[in-house]
């Protein structure tokens, strides 16, 4: 089976600042303190750059074991911060349209 670490490290990359935009966006309209969009986006960063450590530590390690770890965490990690992007997404949708 492909490794599927560099795959997860770029999307993980990418979608972290994603997550920075949407903070920087909130903050500068000052939305932020009517929704809980700026604490899921920041679970989301922090996930995502746990996800992009993880999956360059299974790129960069020898042993195939740790390998295989590192990039199951990675993939949870990675899984976990989409669903609170999603979420994000949700909420923001839902104001713009109320």
């Amino acid at each position: 089976m492909e490794k599927k670490s560099p795959h997860i490290l770029n999307a993980s990359s990418n979608l972290l600042g994603f997550s920075m935009l949407i903070i920087t966006s909130l903050k500068i309209t000052k939305v932020s303190h009517n929704t809980y969009l700026d604490e899921f986006a920041g679970i989301a960063c922090v996930f995502f750059a746990c996800s992009c450590f993880f999956s360059f530590m299974a790129i960069r390690t020898r042993k195939e074991m740790f390998e295989n770890k590192y990039e199951r965490i990675a993939d949870y990690l990675f899984l976990i911060a989409l669903f609170c992007i999603v979420l994000s997404v949700i909420m923001i949708t839902t104001m713009i349209l109320d």
